[in-house]
């Protein structure tokens, strides 16, 4: 990894889960997608992560994984900032490719691998390039990993980062727990990807082992909407100081979450919840999914009219509209985050 992306990667960084831009007849809407990469940079996110369950798993079998991954490393390319570029991968095969195409870590995807299996998986990978751990929450085809398998994965010289996306209080001090109480700890950045408990999560300071550790950084699907107003909130519950106001938006952002990620069905709508306000911005030009069945769910359209009504400040339509033309574009003019300020 490149000293200046692994700086950035410990100190902590906003890295919004990328969507997938399909045209109506499923194919890839290389505009849109590429509008959706400069959005992000454009907002102050310090990483994309690509490939991963927001970007939808069936892009492999759609032979869209490569396509949609070199889209989004182009982008990052030309834009003026580090920037942490995190492929979802299901193979060392697909690890080297996305080596090539310039990102820096691998996620490796858990779904349908027990705790042996992708303890393997993750060590393969490592030969390729640094990993990011990733613990899916069961709910969408993750499964509990215990803090055993988190002490000895924390051992692997490979592995520089750890999304913590249970969506469990237990399950999440369960690895941190692991990594202090091992030999790298660190080495190892914390990542939220617990889209219930976002800006939580950052203000807590956790301590085992005599060691204290943070989670430096958010790794999640929110952040695909609204993303400029969540840099803010990221860098605020880092920084601190905790306060009442602050705790109050931390419980706002996740109603909020509830709605988008269609917590009261399991969320079976969390992706369409996304898309659904990247529709509404003009981001994206449908609903479109690899899997057909894959739509919101009954009463999710309501739950999303009532947070967007309840929550303004969580949201970023002015900065989208006023740009939009640029992103939907050929190649826009290179931009820093202070110029887009």
């Amino acid at each position: 990894m490149r000293p200046q992306t692994a700086a950035a990667l410990h100190e902590g960084v906003l890295i919004p889960a990328h969507p997938l831009a399909l045209t109506e007849d499923g194919k890839l809407d290389e505009s849109r997608q590429r509008a959706l990469s400069r959005y992000y940079l454009a907002a102050g996110a310090g990483g994309l992560a690509v490939g991963v369950h927001t970007t939808q798993f069936g892009i492999r079998d759609a032979g869209l994984l490569e396509p949609v991954l070199t889209l989004a490393a182009e982008e990052v390319k030309r834009h003026d900032r580090t920037t942490v570029l995190v492929a979802g991968v299901e193979s060392a095969q697909e690890a080297d490719l996305a080596r090539g195409l310039g990102y820096d870590l691998a996620m490796v995807i858990p779904r349908g691998l027990d705790a042996t299996a992708l303890h393997e998986r993750v060590a393969e990978v490592g030969e390729v390039m640094p990993v990011f751990g990733f613990y899916l929450q069961p709910d969408v085809g993750g499964a509990y990993l215990g803090p055993d398998f988190w002490a000895r994965l924390a051992e692997l010289p490979s592995l520089s980062a750890i999304k913590i996306a249970p969506f469990s209080r237990y399950f999440t001090q369960d690895v941190v727990r692991a990594v202090c109480e091992s030999s790298r700890a660190d080495e190892i950045a914390l990542y939220t990807g617990n889209d219930d408990n976002i800006l939580l999560d950052l203000m807590t300071p956790f301590e085992f082992a005599g060691r204290t550790k943070r989670i430096v950084g958010a790794l999640i699907g929110q952040a695909a909407v609204w993303t400029r107003p969540t840099v803010a909130l990221v860098e605020l519950a880092k920084r601190g100081p905790v306060s009442a106001e602050l705790l109050l938006t931390a419980a706002q952002l996740t109603d909020a979450n509830a709605a988008l990620f269609d917590a009261a069905n399991r969320f079976a709508g969390s992706v369409p919840g996304l898309h659904e306000i990247l529709r509404r911005q003009g981001l994206l030009a449908n609903l479109t999914m690899l899997d057909p069945d894959e739509q919101l769910s009954a009463g999710q359209l309501a739950e999303i009219d009532r947070v967007t009504a309840a929550y303004p400040a969580l949201q970023d339509d002015d900065f989208v509209a006023s740009h939009l033309e640029e992103w939907l574009g050929p190649n826009p003019s290179s931009h820093n985050e202070t110029e887009y300020r």
